[in-house]
């Protein structure tokens, strides 16, 4: 039996088909301004299937495919304990929005924190910073990575960060040093959210932020422990999304 989650996010959108609980097709696209067009484009061609959606857009697309739909906490709930059985803790940082998730010993949710009022510390917000030192999100990674020391940012705002970061640069301090100074604080705020939910081993940290080398060993650094990283973590989300049609269907 075929079963397929779409994770419908602000920035990305994740498919996942799985046969009898096995992956058998993943994609991904930019949400762009049609999300719903996004969709139809990543299933054409995909296996028939039951459909389960998370994200921003699932209610829009529950108006026009035959799916289901569960809440972001669920889905990734779910993705990360069956990626990671010993999971107790997700760490979701997306294009928009910061998840915290506390597991108990038997998978199921205890508590859980979104910081989605603000895009401080989200994807987007890295966007933003990059642009802000003239460094495309790659080279401003590895500028952070190779810095020899950090300029704190004291601003998590996103207009008054980059503000602040410009005026920084004007000052004379070096690029590498601001890149790796607003890592460390993107770090702290999302250690604070993780503490409202209290943070237990295993940590699974999923989301495109995920991907990126020098915040994943800042938040390692102030956690004094190591956090898992899927081989791809923008996906947790869609595969949970289809574990969950297979246990409904």
């Amino acid at each position: 039996m075929n079963c397929i989650g779409l994770d419908i996010g602000s920035r990305t959108i994740k498919l996942v088909a799985c046969e009898n609980g096995v992956v058998v097709l993943q994609r991904k696209a930019l949400t762009s301004h049609d999300p719903l067009a996004v969709c139809k484009a990543l299933l054409k061609d995909a296996p028939d299937g039951h459909i389960v959606a998370t994200g921003y857009g699932r209610h829009l697309v529950k108006g026009y495919l035959p799916c289901e739909t569960v809440s972001e906490i669920k889905a990734f709930a779910t993705g990360a304990r069956a990626i990671l059985p010993s999971c107790r803790t997700v760490l979701d940082i997306g294009g928009q929005d910061t998840k915290a998730i506390s597991l108990m010993g038997n998978g199921k949710i205890d508590k859980f924190q979104m910081n989605d009022k603000c895009a401080a510390g989200t994807g987007r917000f890295l966007e933003i910073m990059a642009t802000a030192l003239g460094l495309s999100l790659d080279d401003f990674m590895l500028s952070a990575l190779l810095a020899e020391n950090a300029h704190p940012i004291n601003s998590m705002c996103t207009v008054f960060a980059e503000s602040e970061v410009i005026s920084t640069i004007a000052r004379g301090v070096s690029r590498p040093s601001i890149a790796l100074g607003i890592h460390q604080a993107i770090a702290a705020r999302t250690i604070t959210l993780l503490e409202r939910v209290s943070i237990t081993e295993d940590i699974l940290f999923a989301g495109g932020v995920a991907l990126n080398g020098c915040m994943r060993e800042q938040i390692e650094k102030i956690l004094d422990r190591p956090i898992h990283v899927p081989e791809d973590p923008q996906l947790i989300g869609a595969f949970g999304c289809a574990l969950i049609a297979g246990e409904k269907f």
